[in-house]
C-alpha cells in the first residue's frame, strides 16, 4: 500500500527545455540572481539530476539542493555526493530548473564574507549520506546541513532545527528575495 500511494504522490522527473530555450531560461535566472543575490545568500534549486527527483520525492518539496553564493566572485559553493564542492554560478544555475534566492536570517553586511570564507574552508570535505536519514557525520556535511553550519556563529541560541534539514526548507530561515517560478507564471499569464 505505501509503495501504491508513494507513487501516486511522487514528483515528476524535470527535464530541460530543449535547446536555445534552456539557454535563455539560464540566461534569465541567473541575470536575476545577479540582480538580486549577496555575498552569503542561498541558492536554493530544483535541479535536473536524477538525485534531484530522489530528494524532492523523499522530502515531498520540490526543491532539491542548495548553494552558498558570493556575489563578487560569481561562485558557489555546494555540497553533493562527491563532497563539498565550488563552482561557477553560470554551471550551477544551469543545473537548474527553478532557483530561489534566500537570504539566511543570520546574515548581515558585516557577516556575510566570514560566512562565505567558513564555506570555502569546507571545501573538500565528504558528503554527509548518513547525515541525509538524521545520523549526522562530524566534519561531514550534505547540503543543507551545510548552508546552515557556516552561520553557526551567528545563531542566537533559541533556534530548533529538525533533524534532517531539507533543502525546500530552508525558507524558514530566512526570506525569500526571488523565486524563478514566479517570473515563469507571470510570463505564462501574459503570453
Amino acid at each position: 500500500m505505501a509503495l501504491l500511494l508513494s507513487g501516486c504522490l511522487a514528483r515528476p522527473w524535470v527535464r530541460p527545455a530543449a535547446g536555445e530555450d534552456r539557454a535563455l531560461q539560464s540566461q534569465a535566472i541567473e541575470q536575476a540572481v545577479l540582480a538580486t543575490a549577496s555575498t552569503g545568500d542561498w541558492l536554493v534549486i530544483r535541479g535536473y539530476h536524477a538525485t534531484d527527483t530522489l530528494v524532492a520525492n523523499a522530502t515531498g518539496i520540490p526543491l532539491s539542493h542548495v548553494g552558498i553564493y558570493n556575489g563578487d566572485l560569481r561562485m558557489v559553493i555546494g555540497a553533493e555526493g562527491d563532497g563539498v564542492q565550488r563552482e561557477s554560478l553560470t554551471h550551477f544555475i544551469a543545473r537548474a530548473d527553478r532557483v530561489l534566492v534566500v537570504r539566511p536570517r543570520w546574515r548581515s553586511d558585516g557577516n556575510a564574507s566570514q560566512a562565505w570564507a567558513a564555506a570555502e574552508a569546507l571545501v573538500g570535505r565528504d558528503y554527509d549520506f548518513l547525515g541525509t536519514v538524521g545520523f549526522n557525520q562530524p566534519n561531514r556535511y550534505y547540503c543543507s546541513e551545510l548552508a546552515l553550519h557556516i552561520y553557526r556563529p551567528w545563531w542566537r541560541g533559541t533556534e530548533r532545527f529538525p533533524k534532517v534539514i531539507k533543502p525546500g526548507e530552508l525558507y524558514l530561515f530566512g526570506q525569500v528575495l526571488y523565486d524563478s517560478l514566479d517570473r515563469e507564471e507571470r510570463d505564462d499569464a501574459a503570453s
